[in-house]
């Protein structure tokens, strides 16, 4: 059977007609917050206290969007007669949001945990010089990131934790058999 001639002006017309009569669930952004999904791409927050400078995040970067530099500092030893080791210091680490993808490369070849997804999303600037934000601006993102979800109650434990539980219960009963045979811990 052919179409009937202008069904499918009708048929548009009754979508057009549903629509307008529905309530909007537009939602004006300045004046409401959105609901963001947790663990949402928002800029990248630098945890200094766990970079040791490793660039590995600077050179993993597609973009070329992460500036760090850093110097060599030398620690007296530990103990008496021990050697001096050299460490390396952060002087600057900065990320050129102007340039960054968000592809998050850097986060995951980061293996000491230094850097991390934050929901923040509102940094816009007039400038685009001012884009690239400096340690400080960074650290302060750092306090946004929320807490990882939690483990799968029927999942494995993380062996660093199953290894070091596995010491500290090899140290007490150590603890236990010196206090049972009258030594002192």
């Amino acid at each position: 059977m052919p179409p009937i001639p202008g069904s499918g002006l009708a048929k548009g017309l009754a979508v057009t007609l549903r629509t307008m009569t529905k309530k909007t669930v537009t939602a004006q952004y300045p004046d409401t917050q959105p609901e963001l999904p947790p663990r949402s791409r928002g800029v990248i927050g630098l945890f200094e206290e766990n970079c040791t400078v490793c660039m590995l995040c600077a050179r993993e970067c597609p973009d070329w969007c992460i500036y760090i530099d850093s110097h060599r500092e030398t620690v007296p030893p530990a103990a008496p007669g021990g050697r001096e080791r050299s460490r390396n210091v952060l002087d600057r680490f900065a990320i050129d949001f102007s340039l960054c993808m968000y592809c998050g490369i850097c986060i995951e070849v980061c293996p000491f945990d230094a850097l991390f997804w934050s929901p923040e999303f509102e940094y816009a600037e007039t400038d685009i010089h001012e884009l690239t934000h400096e340690r400080d601006k960074l650290r302060e993102w750092m306090w946004t990131v929320p807490e990882p979800p939690a483990l799968d109650p029927g999942a494995e434990e993380p062996k660093e934790i199953a290894a070091a539980r596995k010491t500290a219960d090899k140290l007490a009963a150590q603890q236990a058999q010196q206090s049972e045979e009258g030594g002192t811990p």
